[in-house]
């Protein structure tokens, strides 16, 4: 079990971005393993992809103020930063269905101490619903924008307001939506300029483009 874990601690001071555990894929004596390091090292770590049955595996390795939410399927017992900003970042979703991957990036951006602005199920469906918000969305400096099916949501704000927008396509959809590939391509292929694109469904990708981002606002 020894060689198959090597924790990167010190990835933050490197990069601005620590290390995260993606739990899918891993085993329960791997995630074990893992919990067990960082509690002994008494260092904050972020959990994505982690399921509510793997958190009872986990049980009582797990610090008593681990914090859960089943929702994206997020946890961390520690914040890597104290609340540092306030609404700098909206996060943005198409749909209801988009929310557990919105939900993925804004807890990220928690766990570093960043608060985001959460608006939820205003696509471009009922269009009113997004241009209602539209003056506090131009508050933030960077909107991440979750959006499925043909994934138009990132581009219509792209031509509403000046902010960086990072896009997220997410694998909500019928048939040619193609879990989330036809979003994907749709913004590739955007006609607005200066979207940054995620992976599909990669909340947690998206953001941590916005920390990067930042943090080097702040040097």
């Amino acid at each position: 079990m020894t060689e198959e874990i090597r924790l990167d601690f010190d990835r933050v001071n490197r990069t601005g971005v620590g290390e995260a555990i993606f739990c899918a894929g891993k085993s329960d004596a791997q995630l074990r393993e893992i919990a067990r390091r960082i509690a002994a090292a008494d260092k904050p770590m972020l959990f994505t992809r982690l399921t509510p049955e793997q958190v009872d595996v986990l049980g009582d390795v797990l610090p008593a103020d681990f914090d859960y939410d089943p929702v994206s399927c997020t946890g961390f017992h520690r914040r890597l930063g104290e609340q540092v900003s306030h609404h700098e970042v909206a996060v943005i979703t198409g749909g209801s269905a988009d929310v557990p991957v919105a939900r993925e990036a804004s807890r990220t951006l928690a766990f570093y101490g960043h608060e985001a602005l959460d608006l939820f199920d205003v696509g471009v469906a009922g269009l009113w619903r997004l241009t209602e918000h539209l003056e506090t969305i131009r508050r933030a400096r960077i909107v991440i924008a979750v959006a499925g099916m043909e994934a138009a949501l990132p581009t219509v704000l792209a031509g509403l307001i000046g902010s960086s927008i990072i896009a997220v396509p997410t694998s909500v959809g019928y048939g040619v939506a193609g879990g989330g590939r036809a979003a994907l391509n749709s913004l590739l292929a955007s006609c607005a300029s200066g979207i940054s694109v995620v992976n599909i469904d990669n909340g947690y990708g998206a953001a941590c483009v916005a920390l990067r981002g930042m943090n080097q606002l702040q040097k």
